[in-house]
């Protein structure tokens, strides 16, 4: 990796630098609401991609304290933290860019995706520290009232938990979801929207091991008579 003749094709991008085991360049992700973020991405030789956040005002940037006691943010996490608060899915291969002659180009268009390992950044991406709980994807119910699917959010226990006694109620009607105020006269979410589940390998994931949990303390009681939980309970390893 980073050899040469690689290096030469990427001598247009603004602010390149080159070290021992990695390169650096100037990155951003725009927000419609809050403009430019400007971040500084270091790929090192492994394929691993981290990005050091450098807010125009780092002392009310919320991510300092996370910057200090973990290191720099996955590209996801920058994603996120730039365009905080914004619909629409999360692609950061191509909301987040590198400038290249005075032009903003996606990573993916950029050349640098080339040297992203997946297995590399994985290890990151299961941490809980790193991934803030996103580890169960959200999950549809069906209204027994209007027949219409409402999401529920799973990045809590208490979320979880809400979501798992509401999958056992067979009457559940919109007004019974815990934290959105839902009414069945509200519309439904658009076939696309619902694509977006919150995997944090890719917006759009139809299921994977980041993503799709088989059983764990946060979504299985001890207090739960299902069989669901107790066959967790009884067959869990201690």
């Amino acid at each position: 990796m980073f050899r040469d003749e690689d290096i030469k094709q990427l001598e247009n991008i603004h602010e390149l630098v080159r070290g021992p085991n990695y390169v650096e360049v100037i990155c951003g992700c725009t927000s419609k609401k809050y403009g430019d973020q400007v971040g500084k991405l270091k790929i090192s030789s492994t394929g691993q991609f981290q990005i050091n956040c450098e807010c125009s005002a780092p002392s009310t940037c919320e991510e300092v304290g996370v910057l200090e006691e973990i290191g720099k943010l996955t590209p996801e996490e920058f994603e996120k933290h730039s365009r905080e608060k914004e619909g629409g899915p999360r692609k950061w291969k191509s909301n987040i860019w590198v400038t290249i002659k005075g032009k903003k180009v996606p990573l993916w268009k950029s050349g640098l995706m080339r040297y992203y390992k997946h297995a590399s950044n994985e290890g990151k991406l299961g941490s809980s520290s790193r991934r803030r709980g996103t580890f169960h994807r959200d999950e549809f119910l069906l209204c027994s009232k209007c027949k219409k699917e409402r999401r529920f959010r799973l990045r809590t226990k208490q979320e979880c938990k809400a979501f798992h006694y509401a999958s056992m109620n067979n009457k559940w009607k919109c007004s019974d979801h815990p934290y959105d105020k839902i009414k069945c006269g509200d519309e439904e979410e658009r076939a696309s929207r619902k694509s977006c589940r919150g995997c944090p390998r890719t917006s759009t994931c139809k299921g994977c091991t980041c993503c799709v949990c088989l059983g764990c303390l946060r979504c299985r009681y001890l207090d739960c008579n299902c069989r669901t939980c107790v066959d967790f309970m009884q067959n869990a390893q201690p």
